[in-house]
């Protein structure tokens, strides 16, 4: 008899009866019987509620893949030499855990704004002759003054991440979604595919989000004031009329091996849009090579000027 455990739970296949015990931190599974997908419906709880939106896959495997060695092939100069022939050891599509946040902020800034604008000054110089001359010339010059007031505005379309295993970093390396692609939450829509577990509260995810919020009205502030250019902007934010609601997405996993020394390297990729993110391998020896190079070129260039004068 399978019994439940805190990291197990007990999931009957509804095509072939099979008692199956699934990881706490996922919410689908295929058996290994029948071959058929399921759907892990567990009890919600406060800091852990079900999914009220998903947001579906577009692209599939096979044009994620290509899309991936394509960005390989298009790594910079400086990456790891083996990255162009690395292979692709699993590729998975999950779907992530996320919440979307929206709320209400109003703001009290202050900053100083500069206004621009041209004089025209007399100097002296000396003249191919080697006389002294009087010239006039035109120059910019910044006013500074001092500015604050309150804004008001809609924070929306904020996404964190709900799992440790894919930190709100890489998710921000892959967004934007597009959120007119939201359908409501249905657990046919996930079944067939990894879908995870939120490892991440309610309240911390709500915590980030803020933070990314705040963040967009600093954004939107600065393109608000006036002026040709801006300095020392200090701002305030109170958000309220807040929503939190959880969210799936769809997420592309790579796990390329280009080393057999080193670990693989994970490459993400948005499952709706195609953009993709990975952390890319550096070669230091092609960086110690080119920082030489570059070094004997100013040497060089030393020797030459010095050898003129």
């Amino acid at each position: 008899m399978l019994t439940e455990s805190p990291s197990l739970r007990v999931h009957e296949c509804q095509s072939c009866g099979a008692g199956l015990q699934v990881e706490a931190h996922l919410r689908t599974l295929t058996c290994p019987y029948c071959d058929s997908p399921g759907v892990v419906e567990r009890p919600p709880t406060p800091d852990r509620p079900p999914p009220t939106f998903v947001v579906g896959f577009v692209l599939s495997g096979g044009e994620a893949a290509q899309r991936v060695q394509s960005w390989v092939r298009s790594r910079g100069l400086f990456a790891h030499s083996g990255l162009k022939r690395a292979s692709v050891e699993t590729v998975r599509g999950v779907y992530l855990p996320a919440y979307l946040y929206a709320a209400t902020a109003h703001t009290t800034y202050s900053a100083e704004i500069g206004e621009n604008y041209t004089v025209t000054e007399t100097y002296t110089t000396t003249d191919a002759n080697g006389n002294t001359v009087t010239r006039t010339r035109t120059k910019t010059v910044t006013e500074w003054r001092s500015l604050a007031g309150r804004h008001a505005c809609y924070v929306q379309d904020v996404l964190v991440s709900a799992s440790r295993g894919l930190g709100n970093d890489e998710l921000e390396a892959i967004e934007p979604y597009d959120l007119r692609a939201l359908v409501r939450y249905e657990p046919g829509m996930i079944a067939g595919w990894i879908a995870e577990e939120a490892s991440r509260g309610r309240e911390e995810c709500r915590e980030l989000a803020r933070g990314e919020g705040s963040g967009q009205v600093g954004a939107l502030i600065g393109d608000f004031l006036p002026g040709d250019s801006q300095r020392a902007l200090r701002y305030d934010t109170r958000l309220s009329e807040e929503a939190l609601e959880p969210v799936l997405l769809p997420v592309w996993v790579f796990a390329a091996r280009y080393a057999e020394d080193r670990p693989p390297l994970r490459i993400v990729l948005n499952g709706q849009t195609g953009q993709v993110h990975g952390e890319v391998p550096l070669s230091w020896p092609k960086i110690a090579i080119a920082v030489a190079l570059l070094l004997a070129v100013v040497v060089a260039l030393v020797v030459a000027l010095s050898g003129g004068l």
